[in-house]
């Protein structure tokens, strides 16, 4: 075992979901393992305990294990569960970790974001109920990180990762576990595979499933084609590639036109999806409809008895602040517990683990329950499934069957992605000191009843979160909302939120643009983007 010195780099703080940085940061000499070997010095659990790791496949991610793996090895981690071909999806490693009583995991993503040697890369840490840690936990690495002087590594060849198997890293045993079988085990005890089955048996049924060249290749596969019969080629895009095949593995509108294309007109596919790089999110798709994860949530929530582990009825519902107030709605009528979080999966595990919830969403195309400690696409997607199996009807029809009983809730998300830092910072900041008067005033005709910047109080723990997101709420119910985002690597990313509620039935299929334009020339206007920014578009509209 040797002892390398090492200095510290000052730019290890964790964001919303871990540490992300261009691939050429990471493979800088030490800056691996400076982090890495931060994590291990604030979790004293590990020493002595199981560890679960993977990633999604992306460039430097068998590098990465290899070197954690000699890392682990000269901390005293006793053993390691690591997935086969370096593949876990995030998902993945929440079950592995509860299941098998793994004191954390190691998740090495950066999700959404684009793959390849000038791509993105990244590492997250989970504890031991399976989910991101909180902040306490990463402000305690980032702490440690500033003072490291050296870091432990055991001198070993590299391990085979593409053979199943036990293998030994000096008094370190290693587990390479196939990465699917675990997860999919998980899906049949919560999903009625059989009714899935017989739809996609169906002949006037298709459907369709994006991986977007991400880990959920496989796992799709295994599940959709192999064990739930949808056939070849059900699954596109299925093969996991380091640069994601030269894509943006975001499952959005725009950086999936070959599948959207798929569903549209008379002869689209009936239902299609798609996840995201490792596979946390999830795009919804219906014969010529897009739906937006915010009334996802919501369908599911008032849907939820429909699907076999849920058929007692749900606790809650969680959403992120920006999601939608489309679930409040459903809350409200089935008289369920519902809370308001800030951006960020971390702040839905008190709420899970304490059994006030057991369904959560983010408008960021992320859902799940209490299965896991993470949001999961392809639990959303096979949910979307068994819904469909279940009421034997079209994925517009449920929608819009939706919105006629609890009202539509139109809703847009303008992004401003890599823009200048300072200016980004300067931008909100303004916002906050115009607050207190906004209240009370009318913009564009409409009165302010709200104007804040969104702080959370645990309601578990007691932990304060501030300056979340400034919100401003009109006296109709609609909204506009700006945070900076912690998910990227290049400058900042400015997110404008826009929510307009309609109850009226007759005008609830309008198009979604027009209806948010007036919002649009608000929250431009008021923040004046263009003149802080430079930027007279969003970069992309969801």
């Amino acid at each position: 075992m040797s002892r390398i010195a090492t200095t510290p780099f000052d730019d290890q703080r964790p964001g919303t979901s871990g540490l992300r940085k261009k691939v050429a940061t990471f493979q800088q000499p030490h800056y691996l393992e400076n982090f890495v070997q931060s994590v291990f010095d604030v979790i004293p659990a590990l020493k002595g305990g199981i560890l679960v790791l993977g990633g999604d496949g992306r460039f430097y991610n068998r590098e990465a294990i290899q070197t954690i793996l000699k890392m682990a090895a000269a901390n005293g981690i006793a053993e390691i569960l690591v997935g086969q071909h370096g593949l876990l999806s995030t998902p993945a490693v929440s079950h592995l970790i509860r299941k098998y009583k793994a004191q954390g995991g190691i998740i090495l993503s950066a999700s959404h974001n684009p793959g390849g040697p000038d791509g993105d890369f990244g590492i997250k840490f989970n504890t031991d109920n399976g989910g991101p840690a909180a902040e306490s936990i990463t402000e305690a690495i980032f702490e440690r990180s500033q003072a490291i002087d050296e870091y432990q590594l055991l001198s070993n060849e590299d391990i085979d990762l593409d053979v199943a198997g036990k293998l030994q890293i000096g008094e370190m045993h290693v587990s390479v576990i196939d990465s699917i079988g675990d997860y999919a085990e998980l899906m049949q005890s919560i999903f009625d595979f059989e009714a899935i089955r017989a739809l996609l048996a169906r002949p006037d049924f298709t459907m369709a499933f994006d991986a977007m060249h991400a880990v959920t290749g496989p796992y799709a596969k295994r599940i959709f084609e192999e064990m739930l019969f949808a056939g070849d080629g059900a699954v596109i895009n299925g093969v996991p590639l380091t640069d994601f095949g030269g894509g943006h593995p975001d499952p959005n509108l725009a950086h999936a036109p070959e599948l959207v294309a798929m569903t549209l007109g008379d002869d689209g596919v009936d239902f299609a999806a798609a996840s995201d790089g490792d596979g946390d999110r999830n795009m919804i798709l219906g014969k010529n409809i897009f739906v937006t994860p915010s009334d996802s949530l919501a369908i599911m929530a008032a849907n939820a008895t429909l699907i076999p582990d849920y058929s007692n009825g749900i606790s809650g519902i969680a959403r992120s602040m920006p999601t939608s107030q489309a679930a409040d709605r459903v809350a409200d009528k089935l008289g369920l517990n519902n809370y308001e979080t800030p951006t960020g999966w971390k702040f839905f595990g008190n709420l899970l683990d304490a059994g006030k919830v057991t369904f959560c969403g983010e408008e960021s195309f992320g859902t799940s329950s209490d299965h896991v400690r993470e949001k999961d696409g392809l639990w959303a997607v096979l949910f979307w499934l068994n819904l469909l199996a279940a009421k034997q009807q079209s994925v517009k029809e449920i929608v819009e069957q939706h919105w006629r009983e609890y009202g539509r809730n139109y809703y847009t998300r303008y992004d401003y992605e890599a823009v200048d830092s300072a200016a980004a910072n300067q931008l909100m900041e303004r916002l906050r000191e115009q607050l207190p008067a906004l209240l009370n005033t009318k913009l564009d005709g409409r009165l302010v009843t709200l104007a804040d910047d969104f702080s959370y109080t645990d309601p578990v723990d007691g932990s304060i979160s501030d300056q979340q997101g400034v919100r401003i709420l009109f006296e109709d119910g609609s909204r506009v909302v700006y945070r900076l985002s912690g998910t990227g690597t290049e400058g900042a990313t400015l997110r404008v939120y826009l929510e307009y509620f309609e109850p009226e039935t007759d005008k609830q299929l309008l198009d979604t643009a027009e209806v948010m334009q007036p919002f649009v020339d608000i929250a431009t206007s008021l923040a004046k983007i263009e003149e802080l920014t430079g930027r007279s578009e969003p970069t992309v509209i969801t």
